[in-house]
């Protein structure tokens, strides 16, 4: 091999002064990085938090604050239900009042969101995680009480994260928002596991696990429906 065919050896840089201005670039454009992240947090809570107006509403806005305070009722009742281990005690009855309270909130703070013109990204975004992670729980802690088939957890469950992180993964830029069918699967998915919860077995005797299959069966296939929806929906956004 000739000489001028060898690759051209790297430039030392075992110079003190190129490497201190090589590490200062460095921390100057981590600096720069942390600095635009804060701007943007500042900016996105500015705005307006709870009167109605056209102007924008802060990130941080009062219908936002109950969809978080709804993610973090989540723990808070699954230890309960858990706790109970399916004993059907006070502490199953306080996780069902719990739960569905929380679930309650859903159709607060989207009314609030709306009548006071409040709605934004973030909270598109976090309204159904919050949905996701209250159902998801109550789901699985059923599951593991040996009071709700597996695999009717594991589909829902699948549908319900894999639409999430398709969401941020493949439509960072782009918001679908709910549609009507998602919306009532919500609603079909909460219904369903308060029956779970609340024990009906002196009200319905033996009809209590046909009504709750029944009820789960319309929850699990308007999920499944409602995923397919979404997809076909962001498939034609991208398209577009």
């Amino acid at each position: 091999m000739s000489p001028e065919s060898l690759p051209a050896k790297p430039e030392s840089t075992n110079d003190p002064a190129a490497k201190r201005a090589s590490r200062a670039q460095a921390a100057s454009a981590v600096r720069g990085s942390a600095v635009d992240a804060a701007n943007a947090m500042r900016d996105g809570m500015r705005g307006r938090v709870a009167s109605h107006g056209h102007t924008p509403a802060s990130n941080g806005n009062i219908a936002n604050i109950i969809t978080v305070a709804r993610i973090l009722l989540a723990p808070v009742f699954i230890w309960l239900l858990l706790s109970d281990a399916g004993q059907l005690g006070v502490l199953r009855y306080v996780a069902a009042g719990l739960f569905i309270l929380a679930i309650a909130t859903d159709s607060l703070d989207g009314h609030l969101a709306r009548r006071q013109n409040l709605v934004t990204d973030v909270g598109i975004l976090l309204d159904p995680i919050a949905d996701k992670v209250l159902i998801g729980g109550a789901l699985v802690a059923l599951s593991i009480l040996g009071e709700l088939w597996w695999w009717v957890t594991i589909v829902i469950l699948l549908r319900e994260f894999g639409i999430t992180i398709f969401r941020f993964i493949a439509l960072r830029d782009r918001v679908i928002p709910a549609s009507i069918a998602g919306k009532v699967k919500t609603v079909a998915q909460a219904v369903a596991v308060a029956l779970f919860l609340v024990p009906l077995s002196s009200f319905l005797g033996d009809w209590e696990l046909i009504v709750n299959g029944i009820v789960m069966g319309l929850a699990l296939a308007l999920t499944v429906y409602s995923g397919i929806e979404y997809l076909v929906a962001a498939w034609r956004l991208r398209a577009s």
